[in-house]
């Protein structure tokens, strides 16, 4: 919409430009009580995430809800609209009217993995989104039950017996790391999806599986405990919160999956709206709190710019497609 300036403007003249200028805008204009986008937010702005309460995007959506909230002037509630890895809250987001109203978390194995296990009408596209900004990083760690013997991934190799491997599930970097490694090493094994990272960790732990490969968060209390042994981490450089775990890059295999995130309005969200959402995330990401969250559930901050993150995602399944084309596998297995 054209910015008009009300500078010597009287009550009649100022009416006609406004109305000429809904009328050139076809009346679309930004929600909440009909403020413009200059008066952006005049109502809550909901957020909504395509997973169960009380998992790490459900926690972290609600880590930036707290601090945008206070910045923005107006409540943020989290939505959880758990199913099929994020794809339901995705697409639900995607069809919303573009105001800034209605945002989204993603996950970056929604839009570079999952796509290589589901159909082309069941893919979600970066293109389909605004994005504000990138949020965190959580590294893959793969990890064994003590008395599966292995501690290295020669020790895969070298097993003498068919070992079993959990995934928190089929599309996700979980079950794309996992699957990239045991296609390059070449071993004869089990592959158990799971429906999350949770119960993976569980199983493995009662070795009902020998081996998984799930987000540090979930793995990093009972690997301290000495209940699960640490095997490699998938990120490109060693994570701070295991920093005598080797990455699958250092051992020599070409893995390079970790999860990101980021927060997303529907395309055509007005460019002043998403600059200011932008400016509440920013000043949240400096917050002492949201440090501290950051901390305490071992994620590593990725707050970059919006179209880097899409940059950097489109790039990201460009090279996931390769690798399983190069390996032959078939995540929807």
């Amino acid at each position: 919409m054209q910015n008009i300036s009300k500078r010597a403007v009287g009550p009649l003249a100022l009416g006609s430009v406004v109305a000429l200028a809904l009328s050139a805008c076809g009346g679309n204009v930004a929600a909440g009580g009909g403020g413009g986008e200059e008066d952006f937010p005049t109502k809550e702005v909901s957020i909504t995430v395509g997973a169960a309460a009380g998992g790490s995007t459900d926690l972290i959506a609600r880590a930036l809800a707290d601090g945008a909230s206070s910045d923005l002037g107006q409540a943020m509630p989290v939505i959880n609209k758990p199913g099929a890895n994020g794809t339901l809250a995705a697409k639900e987001v995607q069809a919303a009217k573009p105001d800034g109203y209605n945002l989204a978390t993603l996950n970056a194995s929604l839009i570079t993995i999952t796509p290589l296990a589901v159909g082309e009408d069941e893919a979600v596209s970066i293109d389909d989104f605004e994005v504000i900004t990138g949020v965190s990083q959580d590294d893959y760690v793969m990890v064994a039950n003590p008395d599966a013997d292995v501690k290295t991934v020669d020790d895969i190799k070298k097993s003498d017996k068919k070992l079993s491997f959990g995934t928190a599930g089929v599309g996700t970097g979980s079950q794309l790391a996992q699957s990239l490694l045991l296609a390059q090493i070449d071993t004869d094994f089990k592959e158990v999806p799971f429906d999350s990272g949770a119960p993976a960790v569980t199983a493995t732990l009662g070795n009902q599986v020998n081996i998984s490969t799930v987000q540090l968060g979930e793995a990093k209390p009972h690997i301290d405990a000495g209940k699960l042994v640490p095997i490699m981490v998938f990120s490109e450089e060693r994570n701070k919160f295991l920093k005598d775990v080797p990455t699958a890059t250092e051992e020599g295999y070409d893995i390079p999956v970790s999860q990101y995130r980021a927060v997303v309005a529907p395309k055509g969200t007005p460019d002043a709206v998403i600059e200011k959402l932008d400016k509440s995330f920013k000043a949240t990401f400096e917050t002492d709190a949201y440090k501290e969250f950051n901390e305490k559930n071992l994620l590593t901050p990725t707050e970059v710019p919006g179209d880097e993150i899409a940059a950097e995602w489109s790039d990201l399944a460009d090279r996931y497609k390769k690798l399983v084309d190069e390996y032959d596998i078939d995540l929807a297995d």
